[in-house]
């Protein structure tokens, strides 16, 4: 087990548990900032966690739920107050209802995580400050330290893993809830770079093409929040073609970008796409947290090939625009 002290201060209101590992520090640091990583520890073996949102900005979020055996469900949100990469998370951790709200009668606390690099490889302390004595001791009858320690348990086996690591992998979906999807891949690119590419109506028709024989005929971008976008593609030398149009509902450069989309001449609700960039040692873990409407239009657009698509245009995206330099900031 890799935790080497956990210290309980009523005084202080604090617990604080330390652990080290025999991997580098940059792979730790990934296997927090990485939410297909995190959620293979976060949780006790019992509760396994799906993060469906995981900003790694300071101002960003992360919401969270652990199911137990019986299908009870216990959720959970970050507000990130502090990002120091490869040193420091700060973040106020608190109970959520369904809806990500605090949930009524919880308290919230403020929990640090500090990284360091050792002879043998890497060390973690977190420190959670409860704010009272008497929330520390509540929580602590709740199990929590119980739980951690049974989370932190399960790293050493995600950290040995290195093909979770790799940013050779190529795009792959993973199922978030019956309506939720999350679309990932490691972009072997900085992250202002990769974010330029995603905005700039001069290189997506360069990559956003999905398979080859495709060419992007309309790329109308929306640049601010309220905007609404329009692409559209058409096979070369063929009648066919299809396009998406939506509305842009939030933006944080470089960062964080919501949208919603709608194939064009489809009626219906649209999707939601919460697009994330966050650095990684490889690169930049581009993720896409797709909420649709049902289940059977989720199964039915996967059922596309739509991976294969993404995974065609990012390879692109590597070759053609990042590879020349192509995105780089002007």
């Amino acid at each position: 087990m890799p935790v080497t002290s956990v210290d309980v201060d009523p005084d202080a209101a604090t617990l604080t548990v330390r652990a080290e590992y025999a991997v580098p520090l940059e792979r730790l640091w990934d296997g927090y900032v990485d939410p297909r990583l995190i959620e293979r520890f976060w949780g006790p073996p019992t509760y396994p966690a799906v993060f469906t949102r995981h900003d790694l900005f300071v101002g960003g979020r992360s919401d969270y739920a652990m199911t137990g055996p019986e299908g009870d469900v216990s959720r959970g949100y970050w507000h990130f107050e502090e990002v120091v990469p490869q040193e420091q998370i700060t973040v106020v951790d608190g109970f959520a209802d369904e809806d990500g709200n605090p949930k009524e009668g919880m308290p919230s606390m403020v929990m640090a995580i500090e990284f360091g690099a050792t002879d043998g490889g890497s060390a973690l302390t977190i420190t959670t400050d409860f704010g009272s004595a008497a929330v520390l001791e509540e929580l602590l009858g709740m199990g929590m330290e119980e739980g951690m320690l049974a989370a932190m348990g399960q790293i050493d086996e995600v950290l040995a893993d290195e093909s979770l690591f790799a940013a050779e992998t190529p795009v792959a979906a993973q199922l978030l809830s019956d309506t939720q999807v999350r679309v990932s891949r490691i972009v072997r690119g900085g992250v202002a770079p990769v974010w330029r590419a995603h905005h700039d109506p001069d290189l997506l028709p360069r990559w956003l093409l999905g398979p080859d024989g495709w060419e992007m005929s309309v790329c109308q971008v929306g640049e601010s929040v309220g905007d609404s976008y329009r692409y559209e593609w058409q096979r070369i030398g063929g009648p066919e073609n299809f396009g998406f149009t939506g509305e842009v509902l939030e933006l944080a450069p470089d960062r964080r970008a919501v949208t919603t989309e709608q194939m064009i001449g489809m009626a219906g609700p649209a999707t939601t796409n919460e697009l994330t960039l966050t650095p990684v040692s490889g690169g930049t873990l581009v993720s896409t947290v797709i909420t649709y409407p049902s289940r059977e239009l989720r199964d039915m657009i996967l059922g596309t090939g739509m991976t294969d698509g993404m995974e065609a245009s990012y390879a692109r995206l590597e070759r053609d625009v990042l590879a020349s330099g192509g995105a780089a900031d002007a």
